[in-house]
């Protein structure tokens, strides 16, 4: 069987081929660059809890210390503080990381890993697409053809790819844009992220709209001018002015020391592709999707789209095509990604609406909170999708129950037990091409595994697992939020709750998973395939 070929080197990209090796799908990532990546501050991205934890479990090296996670997030209006928000346990903070660490430690991961193949200076012009599978041939001084099963486009919003499969990439241009600077400096609060709507100082040039600053480690900052609508160019004089009005407005009027590290201006652009999949041809992060205004994380986005595309791409590796499979990755990532643009763009005419505000008793607080929301990942703006009405999501059976965790949304991570009697995260055990049985079973942390692996429930649910379409394994847990005693919890590779169950039902655990990978076709494909 030929390996996928990736289109583009970014962190979506080597995610991708660092999951399809995790499930032992071999993979040839083309590089149209040099093989390095430029060293700017200004370029950074914030991820969710989950998404960090995929990151650091696929390239094997702690990335919360790669990065920083925020101790607290406030906002402000004028001279009010509108918000206080501290991180903890039960509120996990953000991780906040300079893009080119990310992708630094991801090519780090991809040199040791011997199913990925890297091609530098390897610029795609053509792609052909026949029954069983895919020719693309790129120029420059590695200029060549290539084989694969599947090839998938990771190359950003200019994508060849995209081009090449004439889909169309339909959206706004330049809904936002920002003037960035990093710095090293200190600030009143040290290690918390700050939004600061109307800052009161106007010292030179036209008045700041809003001002977001974003703590990295070692007193290193990035901040973040809404710009005014229009192309006027941002000068070094006035993003120097900036700096220093702002640095001087947070801190009793004098402008504290500080070491000015990287500049730039982003604009954000939103954009959606028409299609996610043309035949063995799929797109992914920026070549599907450009989002980011009002705080949203396109790169956690992508990273989302890397998680969801590999285990379904794996499985049609090793077992054969399945339509329905393959289809319900567009479904379902297109549909998340559509929802939270649409979100984006209704609350965007009421939040840079200056009228509205004092039209509105109480409005002020209303657009925090949503503004909030994007910053942080959360409700409408911000929160992980869920797939809860895509093509995988089984029937509801009678033995359904309610958990903390919507069908359709990622799971909770909690300590489980493994079958080889070890005790990890669930996190830990994604990602591997594996569905996962997680059955909550309170008590038995205080029992040797080999005094219940064998007693009440767990003989049958061992079996039940054991005859399940496709490979399984089964944990067990204390605890789960919402989740009562003998709850079984069945998981998608990727962390997607699929049900939850009352009890040990065989054939509903069945019929679920079936459901999960594609129906009745992928489940004789993969029979057929073991035989």
């Amino acid at each position: 069987m030929d390996p996928v070929i990736i289109v583009g080197a970014g962190p979506v990209g080597l995610t991708l081929a660092l999951a399809l090796a995790r499930q032992e799908v071999p993979s040839v990532v083309l590089d149209e660059g040099s093989g390095t990546d430029e060293q700017r501050l200004a370029r950074t991205a914030v991820l969710r809890e989950d998404t960090a934890a995929l990151v650091g479990r696929l390239a094997g090296f702690p990335v919360a210390e790669a990065g920083f996670r925020w101790a607290g997030w406030r906002s402000m209006r004028r001279k009010q503080v509108m918000r206080q928000i501290t991180f903890g346990e039960d509120d996990p903070a953000l991780l906040h990381i300079p893009q080119h660490v990310l992708t630094a430690a991801l090519r780090t991961a991809i040199a040791a890993e011997g199913l990925v193949k890297m091609s530098v200076e390897s610029r795609l012009d053509s792609v052909e697409q026949e029954t069983a599978g895919v020719t693309a041939h790129t120029r420059g001084p590695r200029g060549t053809w290539w084989r694969g099963s599947f090839l998938v486009g990771c190359d950003g919003p200019r994508s060849t790819v995209r081009k090449l499969q004439d889909i169309r990439f339909p959206g706004r241009t330049a809904v936002e844009r920002h003037a960035v600077a990093a710095l090293r400096t200190e600030l009143p609060w040290p290690g918390q992220a700050l939004l600061h709507r109307l800052p009161p100082w106007r010292t030179s040039g036209p008045s700041v709209a809003e001002v977001t600053a974003r703590p990295l480690a070692e007193d290193l900052w990035r901040m973040d001018w809404l710009l005014p609508p229009g192309k006027d160019l941002v000068t070094p004089d006035l993003l120097v002015a900036r700096v220093r009005e702002t640095l001087a407005g947070w801190s009793g009027g004098t402008t504290p020391p500080y070491e000015l590290l990287d500049t730039g201006v982003h604009t954000v652009h939103h954009r959606l592709a028409r299609r996610w999949r043309a035949g063995r041809v799929f797109l992914a992060g920026d070549a599907a999707h450009l989002l980011g205004a009002l705080g949203t994380q396109g790169l956690d986005e992508g990273l989302r789209d890397a998680d969801n595309l590999a285990w379904k791409l794996a499985l049609a590796w090793h077992h054969g095509s399945h339509e329905a499979l393959l289809d319900s990755y567009q479904v379902e990532r297109r549909a998340v990604v559509a929802a939270r643009l649409r979100a984006t763009d209704q609350a965007l005419p009421m939040l840079r609406a200056g009228g509205l505000r004092s039209a509105v008793p109480g409005s002020s607080r209303g657009h925090d909170a949503l503004l909030t929301e994007g910053h942080l990942g959360r409700g409408a703006l911000g929160a992980p999708g869920t797939y809860a009405d895509a093509p995988l999501a089984p029937p509801r059976a009678e033995s359904s129950v309610e958990v903390g965790t919507a069908v359709g949304a990622p799971v909770t991570d909690v300590r489980v037990t493994a079958e080889d009697g070890s005790a990890v995260a669930l996190r830990d055990r994604l990602g591997r091409g594996a569905l996962l049985v997680l059955l909550i079973a309170p008590g038995t942390v205080v029992w040797a595994r080999k005094h219940w692996v064998t007693a009440g429930i767990m003989p049958r649910l061992a079996a039940a697992v054991t005859a399940l379409p496709h490979r399984a394994e089964l944990l067990v847990a204390e605890s789960y939020p919402g989740a009562a005693a003998h709850t079984v919890l069945l998981i998608r590779p990727d962390g997607h709750l699929v049900t939850a169950l009352g009890g040990v039902r065989p054939a509903d655990l069945y019929e679920a998973a079936e459901a999960a990978l594609g129906g009745p076709r992928a489940t004789a494909e993969a029979a057929a395939s073991r035989s």
